[in-house]
């Protein structure tokens, strides 16, 4: 794909720079009807996450608790620092697909005695925890996330290793998962295991190459092969605790450094393994800005901003007022606007969040123009200069298409403002708002150029091009195949395989089969997204910043 693919082409309506952000007015119809639709489509993500949370289900989940145990989230709940938030990355892993949403595993980051890590727990409630492809995809993901932004890594372990049905995706690239511990390890990023049930096959493994392991008496169980696969394998009688119990590694084989009385004081020793760690945080100076102001414009009001039709403009502007810092004694500008008067269509600029600078890069209305590509190029150059991570905020349709814009440059313009983003090395966050299609999403920054944390609005959609444009473009490509041939083209049909396309384009166009496919990093309320891009600066912060001024050749 690139950069000539048809794109959606929208009017060439563009969004003029305001004097100052201003305040959405309340009570107007079309801002009524923008709230009552997002408030659905968060009431439906609220469902859809539902289905995580609730694992293998009722019975499953009951079985779990007579056995005396605590579900996953439930431990981390415990783990981590109290009062302190947590990231959960990923919920709706597999969602769309024939595994049950969610993946069988929750990942994510959390503060645990002041330290930033990542994660991961298995949830026993789905197969015995055992992990299917989706779950090996998400904990790629959590393995990223931890090295790119130096994190120490928990794993709270309760797997009986891999889904044998699935093992034909999960076994050769499921070796990864052990060789990232290993280098984790080797890169100074602690790894611990706290083990809580069966973590067999491979999934010994992970106690065993975790830097620290802990496991709860009568209840952890680690080994390579189980009392049956022995049996076949060798005619040895064993059972399970003489096999791979806690309380053996503990003192015989010595593959447990610490041996819990049960899962709270696992949970006890995991927070004092983490205190011991002696980790600090970079100093990064005058860079953080500790004390800032909340933002000057309700973040409630987002809700009213988002229309339907994704093909009327909204101002971002309005959106950056309310997830940006308020104006204070170190920060006199909510967000310093860069090359107002040119390229209206997209918005550049910078703010701080939670007193984290950023450059922000945000669609004004739909279409990407050369100026705008142009623009958004020297933008990008100019943060690596002063290294300052990025924020992109996306509602494009891509760059415009035809022939005065092709005449003019587009594709060279275009090709410009990718080669930024794919050379730019200051971290990248992507945040989208609205739609994201064809090339636009790659020069916005979308998944395939790798952006430290990505996340989806419920009002997102992302694909080649819009629906009605896709279908559009094959209709009349085979209309022009029937007419080649000399053929009388069949209307009947062409409707029929317009509205299919459509409606195929549209499913997989939507944020929660993205999610699932884990393009993002989680659908988000509108309103949390400065909390989440809060914690994602501070993640970020973990490892130094450094911008490039190596980049490609630009075509001029």
């Amino acid at each position: 794909m690139t950069t000539g693919t048809p794109e959606v082409e929208p009017s060439p309506q563009v969004v003029e720079p305001a004097e100052t952000p201003a305040a959405v007015s309340a009570g107007s119809t079309t801002e009524t009807t923008n709230r009552e639709a997002m408030l659905a489509k968060l009431a439906d993500l609220d469902e859809q996450h539902a289905v995580a949370v609730a694992g293998g289900g009722e019975r499953s989940v009951e079985r779990h608790r007579k056995r005396g145990k605590l579900l996953p989230r439930e431990r981390i709940e415990l783990l981590i620092d109290p009062g302190t938030a947590f990231l959960e990355l990923s919920p709706l892993a597999g969602w769309g697909s024939d595994f049950t949403v969610g993946a069988s595993v929750v990942t994510g980051i959390g503060v645990i005695e002041g330290v930033e890590c990542m994660i991961t727990a298995n949830d026993p409630t789905v197969k015995g925890g055992a992990s299917n492809p989706w779950t090996v995809k998400k904990i790629f993901r959590a393995s990223q996330i931890a090295e790119e932004n130096r994190l120490p890594t928990v794993a709270l372990v309760e797997s009986g290793g891999a889904d044998l049905p699935t093992q034909k995706e999960i076994f050769i690239p499921g070796g990864k998962l052990f060789r990232d511990i290993t280098r984790s390890s080797a890169a100074k990023l602690p790894t611990i295991a706290l083990v809580f049930g069966n973590s067999t096959a491979g999934g010994a493994y992970v106690p065993g190459m975790s830097d620290y392991t802990v496991m709860v008496k009568e209840q952890a169980k680690v080994f390579l092969g189980g009392p049956p696969l022995v049996k076949m394998a060798t005619g040895e009688e064993s059972d399970d605790e003489s096999l791979g119990g806690a309380e053996m590694h503990a003192r015989v084989s010595g593959l447990a450094d610490y041996l819990a009385v049960d899962e709270h004081d696992a949970l006890r020793i995991g927070r004092r393994i983490v205190a011991r760690l002696n980790w600090r945080k970079p100093d990064h100076g005058t860079r953080i800005q500790l004390a800032y102001a909340e933002p000057e414009a309700d973040p409630d009001e987002l809700l009213d901003l988002i229309p339907q039709d994704l093909k009327e403009p909204f101002d971002p502007r309005e959106v950056i007022a309310r997830i940006a810092d308020g104006r204070s004694a170190g920060n006199e500008v909510v967000f310093d606007e860069f090359k107002p008067l040119y390229g209206g269509s997209l918005v550049t600029g910078w703010a701080r969040i939670h007193g984290h600078q950023v450059g922000i890069l945000a669609n004004a209305q739909g279409v990407l123009f050369s100026e705008e590509a142009q623009k958004a190029t020297q933008f990008i150059q100019l943060a690596n200069q002063v290294d300052v991570p990025l924020l992109f905020l996306h509602n494009t349709t891509g760059y415009m298409v035809g022939a005065e814009y092709e005449q003019g440059g587009i594709i060279k313009h275009g090709a410009q403002m990718i080669n930024a983003v794919s050379n730019s090395r200051v971290p990248h966050l992507s945040v989208i708002m609205g739609a994201s299609y064809g090339a636009g999403n790659y020069g916005m920054n979308g998944r395939a150029y790798d952006p430290r944390f990505l996340f989806t609005w419920p009002s997102a959609k992302s694909a080649v091009m819009g629906p009605q444009q896709l279908a559009g473009v094959l209709s009349i490509v085979a209309r022009a195949a029937a007419g080649a041939k000399g053929k009388e083209y069949d209307e009947e049909a062409d409707a029929g395989m317009r509205a299919f396309i459509e409606a195929s384009v549209e499913e997989q166009s939507l944020p929660y089969f993205l999610s699932g496919m884990l393009y993002d990093d989680g659908v988000i309320d509108p309103r949390d997204t400065r909390t989440v891009l809060g914690i994602c600066l501070s993640v970020i912060a973990n490892a130094p910043i450094e911008g490039t001024d190596r980049f490609g050749v630009f075509r001029m």
